[in-house]
């Protein structure tokens, strides 16, 4: 069993594609076909269910993969080490945010740390601020940021930004431009983000200002992300709970209206394991950003 195989293992378990996971691996797909094959053969055991063009994980499969990437991610925390000892800003620093973060505030300071430190690759997860708490507790990224609160004892948490959140609907809405009495707004139809979200949650603990009871809304969709929301509360009669950030371009279009309606401001958080070695170029990411202790 050698490295590039559990490799090769790990990449076709997530993406249950060996022509994607031999794109990703800059591969043929014939040598990712041999590696599991390798695998496979060498312990007598199928790794994967081959079910005409799709692949499935097999009992095996799945209880082999988190040994395969918790090997994998060691190796990749002694590379971490070495290069630090070597006093070299070098190797793979592993982001993940949840959207809003990875699509509005983030970006602009990966591209300055990449010019600063070209040795260093930025690769960037994103999913929501769940996903991204996962990310950090299981070793995947190093540093994660979220528009959510977290709750762990293993997580340190620093602030980064804020945004806030705005209610939004289309322009031929009842609401649009106007202010928002609580039983007009307890009436709407809403769109609103996944469970697991940060703008969800941020939206959920702070509807009480306004007089609602989040619990009482008629939420007719929830989707996974900031654009999904928009693009379907436009098509019909409802209102949605997005960042200003990420409505902006459309609301200087005109293609959607604000609510008069202000909820507090929300905080951008990083966070980090509190038990795990922080690399120097994890270090460097985070004095580069400013990072404040959360108050």
């Amino acid at each position: 069993m050698t490295l590039d195989q559990l490799r090769v293992f790990v990449t076709v378990a997530q993406h249950l594609n060996m022509r994607r996971s031999a794109e990703i691996l800059s591969l043929s797909q014939p040598a990712v076909s041999a590696a599991i094959a390798a695998l496979e053969n060498r312990n007598n055991m199928l790794l994967f269910h081959r079910i005409g063009r799709r692949l499935e994980l097999t009992d095996v499969g799945n209880a082999f993969l988190p040994e395969a990437q918790a090997v994998l991610l060691r190796i990749e925390s002694a590379q971490r080490i070495l290069s630090d000892l070597s006093g070299l800003h070098a190797g793979t620093l592993r982001l993940f945010a949840s959207q809003t973060v990875a699509t509005y505030w983030l970006p602009p300071h990966m591209a300055r740390f990449a010019a600063e430190y070209p040795q260093v690759k930025l690769p960037l997860g994103v999913g929501n601020t769940a996903q991204t708490l996962a990310a950090i507790l299981s070793a995947e990224a190093e540093l994660g940021f979220i528009e959510g609160h977290v709750d762990e004892t293993d997580i340190v948490t620093r602030v980064v930004g804020g945004d806030r959140l705005g209610l939004f609907c289309g322009p031929g809405h009842p609401l649009a431009n106007k202010n928002a009495p609580a039983r007009q707004l307890a009436e709407a139809r809403w769109i609103l983000r996944e469970r697991g979200s940060g703008t969800r949650d941020h939206f959920a603990s702070s509807v009480r200002e306004l007089g609602l009871d989040f619990d009482d809304l008629n939420i007719r969709l929830e989707l996974p992300s900031n654009g999904a929301v928009l693009n379907a509360m436009m098509t019909g009669d409802f209102v949605c709970a997005v960042s200003d950030l990420a409505a902006e371009s459309r609301l200087k279009a005109g293609m959607v209206c604000r609510i008069k309606c202000e909820l507090p401001p929300r905080k951008f958080r990083m966070i980090f394991h509190r038990e795990r070695y922080l690399s120097r170029s994890a270090q460097a990411f985070v004095d580069a950003i400013g990072a404040q202790e959360d108050q």
